[in-house]
């Protein structure tokens, strides 16, 4: 596969074989972001899962302290007084019957971030193919599927910032963590919140090391690899 010119030049500027401290990496992932758009920061974990297995997924939310950068539009898959509540507590947009049956029926997507009430669960599931390819459909153990109670909490978590990630079937993760505009240091913060989230999130039943390989890109960039201290193995 050819590349351009700016990746190559990007790329002499690595040490292959080095793993850079975590603030050492976002430091210089960010200044190897030279596109002429405002690039997303990523970090990729390659782990030391066995994802066939149902007691080895890794799958959690974490909620950035600097956000992303971009505006999350969120849907809540409710309808009557919980649909009324969601929409008073900031959903930008209602998936009532209506809004499922253009799911099903256009593949229709124009939103970031779903929640639903437990009562809707039952109504989203036909539209489980559409959503879930896409990390969209809500699910209890990632913190969409709230009480109404909880809608309001749950929809301003969103808009700030919450990230979901579950591993692959090939057990690796993909997690975004910022844009290239951010300070080095918000970048920093980001990338430290999900990595002790990975970490807390270690399926018992993993043996040996937990995070096999760490690496931070930009989305046009070069993959920069990560020194991850203190694992237990």
């Amino acid at each position: 596969m050819a590349v351009g010119k700016r990746y190559t030049a990007a790329l002499k500027q690595i040490e292959h074989d080095h793993q850079y401290p975590l603030g050492e990496a976002i430091t210089l992932v960010k200044q190897l972001a030279t596109a002429k758009f405002d690039e997303t920061i990523e970090m990729h974990f390659r782990l030391g899962i066995d994802p066939r297995h149902s007691d080895q997924q890794v799958r959690s939310t974490v909620l950035l302290p600097h956000g992303l950068g971009k505006t999350v539009r969120v849907i809540v898959f409710a309808e009557g007084d919980d649909a009324r509540r969601a929409e008073a507590a900031g959903a930008d947009l209602i998936g009532d019957e209506q809004v499922l049956a253009r799911i099903q029926n256009e593949n229709w997507i124009e939103f970031d971030a779903a929640l639903a009430v437990p009562s809707m669960m039952k109504n989203i599931s036909r539209v489980a193919r559409i959503l879930g390819p896409r990390g969209l459909m809500p699910n209890p153990k990632a913190g969409t599927v709230v009480p109404p109670e909880e809608l309001e909490r749950a929809i301003n978590e969103l808009k700030a910032g919450r990230v979901e990630f579950r591993n692959d079937k090939t057990g690796n993760l993909h997690v975004p963590a910022g844009k290239a505009s951010f300070d080095a240091a918000k970048l920093l913060e980001n990338a430290q919140a999900i990595l002790d989230a990975v970490q807390r999130n270690r399926p018992s039943t993993v043996k040996g090391a937990f995070i096999r390989r760490l690496t931070v890109t930009s989305t046009m960039g070069p993959g920069i690899k990560v020194e991850v201290l203190g694992q237990q193995v």
